[in-house]
């Protein structure tokens, strides 16, 4: 509250000249690039292929949808209030905000009326195959080419008023509509993997509540409900005067242990009954996005902890599933000996040091951009190696390496996708684990020190070569283990399985997420390998969606969804957010402190 009072107290003394207008040229720049935005959703077959996708019946096609939320977010960017410069009062959102939202708005639904306009005078199939006469119909509406452009116009400029308007909501009711609103399109989203989850917990009338039929769109009641459901979690939520997170800060050390233990019981709960709940489909959903989040929790070592880019990652993830399916499959075409699984793991782990130790002696006195390069090699050069006639008589070529038998742990045989469930999930813990435990030891505090300056460690008496040599390791070891589980849950290794695609994939995955943390990495896995897997019908345009949220992130969250408070601080500590908030939104921010930019918080 000081803060606040503080800070409006300066804003009073120091406010020169009334505070700057927007920019309506600036509003008018976003505009048209949205324009261009807005016409090549269409152009690419997005609206054409979602079309059929109905989102609350009897209307709201996914298709129109994706295209006139170009114009709804680039009202948005254009409206928002400038942050108080020295001198200036702060600025207060109000009807011009509206208008220029507006303006962005109908500026880019134009260009879907150029869009048609040029569809119609020309083929322009031999560019885009996907501009079909089909697509120009549900573009104009079955109206005559003038009508529709100034139907796209309007429409774009009512999308981009309503974006702006945003802007001139209270907070608290700004941060609980929008996410209520986004619960609702992914509940049409995910429809089936709601009634498998309805069905699993016995409660199968949920889903004709909520839905038309099963695999069917949202009813107008059902999605009213998903909304309202979701605003009042949301609602109550920001109106919290306290975190759960600072409530648990401020617990005595041994209340933070005896709840941490109850969480981890919990969870250990939910994860024992989950594969009956969601069944096979969902389950290998979750076998995926576990291998991956094995992966991401090694990379989160090197990257996170000790600031080394690997973009050569998958190198460590082939070793352990190549080692393991040399020992483990009859059809091996080596020598080697046929062990178990759990016999395998031993020599996986000695794969993944050997390997972990090649990658990082070259690379000892390396850092940023040509560390990244070597490791990028690096990985390739492995991808290449398994993939040459070569080494064939080793690694079985182009071929691979086929016919690995189930995972076995005694008596227990796994075969299905909810069998590998618990084998996947009890390594994940076990990463999770490992992953705590070295960041509070002499090995995390070290790699922490050298990612922040490694100049200054090594002055500081951090032994740099070790320091490395350490993360890399560990990183490999925990790599490895996911590939061993990958080549025994399919039963085959090939060498495309280890493209380059997919050390971007884990690095996106922690970037996400929420470098340095454990449940951001895990948050991360989720969103971009399990939302992918349920979605399958955006499977054409998931690295387009990669690149989108990359972009958003970075622009508006570079700390990722879930991170450190310390990452936190890092990315944050030369700005000015938390004051300038204060200094737009005045008595509101005073009131709930808590509720201030996540970075800041």
């Amino acid at each position: 509250m000081t803060q606040a009072t503080n800070s409006r107290t300066a804003t009073a003394d120091t406010a020169l000249h009334p505070a700057p207008p927007l920019d309506m040229r600036a509003a008018a720049r976003l505009g048209l690039a949205g324009a261009l935005v807005t016409a090549l959703v269409p152009s690419i077959g997005m609206v054409e292929t979602f079309q059929s996708r109905i989102i609350i019946e009897p209307f709201l096609p996914l298709g129109l949808l994706f295209m006139y939320l170009m114009p709804f977010a680039f009202g948005w960017m254009a409206a928002r209030p400038p942050i108080k410069r020295e001198g200036y009062a702060a600025s207060v959102p109000g009807a011009r905000n509206m208008a220029a939202g507006a303006i962005a708005g109908v500026l880019a639904g134009l260009g879907v009326g150029v869009l048609m306009a040029l569809i119609t005078a020309f083929d322009l199939r031999g560019i885009f195959i996907q501009l079909s006469p089909q697509l120009l119909e549900t573009l104009s509406f079955g109206l005559p080419l003038g009508s529709a452009v100034l139907a796209t116009a309007a429409l774009g400029g009512l999308a981009g008023a309503l974006g702006g308007g945003i802007h001139l909501l209270p907070r608290r009711l700004r941060r609980s509509l929008l996410p209520a609103l986004m619960w609702v399109l992914l509940m049409s989203l995910l429809r089936d993997v709601a009634a498998q989850v309805f069905s699993g917990l016995r409660i199968p009338w949920l889903t004709t509540l909520i839905f038309t039929r099963r695999g069917g769109p949202l009813t107008v009641a059902g999605a009213v409900g998903v909304f309202v459901v979701f605003f009042a979690l949301y609602w109550w939520i920001g109106g919290r005067q306290v975190t759960i997170r600072s409530r648990f800060d401020a617990l005595p050390r041994p209340r933070q242990i005896g709840w941490s233990v109850a969480a981890m019981v919990a969870i250990l709960a939910i994860l024992a009954v989950a594969p009956a709940v969601f069944g096979p489909f969902l389950s290998q959903v979750l076998d995926n996005a576990g291998i991956f989040l094995l992966m991401a929790l090694g990379l989160n070592i090197v990257l996170g902890y000790a600031g080394l880019l690997d973009l050569g990652y998958v190198a460590f993830f082939a070793v352990g599933a190549y080692t393991s399916a040399i020992l483990t499959s009859p059809l091996s075409p080596t020598w080697a000996p046929q062990l178990s699984f759990l016999g395998a793991l031993p020599f996986v782990m000695i794969a993944a040091v050997v390997a972990g130790a090649m990658v990082a002696t070259p690379v000892i006195r390396m850092r940023g951009d040509y560390l990244a390069i070597v490791t990028l090699g690096f990985g390739e050069i492995a991808r290449i190696l398994l993939n040459s006639e070569w080494l064939a008589p080793y690694f079985g070529g182009a071929q691979g390496i086929t016919n690995i038998p189930n995972l076995t742990i005694g008596p227990l045989s796994f075969s299905s996708p909810q069998d590998y469930f618990y084998p996947i999930f009890a390594f994940v813990l076990l990463a999770a684990y490992i992953t705590y435990s070295l960041e509070r030891s002499r090995w995390g505090r070290a790699w922490m020190a050298m990612r922040e300056d490694e100049s200054v460690a090594e002055a500081m008496g951090v032994n740099i070569v070790t320091a490395k040599l350490s993360a890399f390791v560990v990183g490999a070891i925990l790599a490895s283990f996911g590939g061993a589980l990958f080549g025994a849950q399919i039963g085959s290794v090939f060498p495309h399985s280890f493209d380059i695609i997919v050390s971007i994939t884990v690095l996106v995955i922690i970037i996400v997420g929420g470098m340095g943390n454990v449940p951001g990495v895990a948050l991360g896995a989720l969103i971009l390998i399990g939302l992918p897997n349920l979605l399958r019908e955006f499977s054409e345009f998931q690295f387009l969606f990669y690149g989108v949220l990359l972009i958003i992130m970075m622009l508006n969250r570079p700390e990722g969804f879930l991170p450190s408070r310390q990452r936190a601080r890092e990315l944050h500590q030369d700005e000015a957010g938390q004051d300038a908030w204060l200094e737009i939104y005045g008595d509101e921010a005073a009131a709930s402190p808590e509720t201030a930019p996540e970075g800041n918080a």
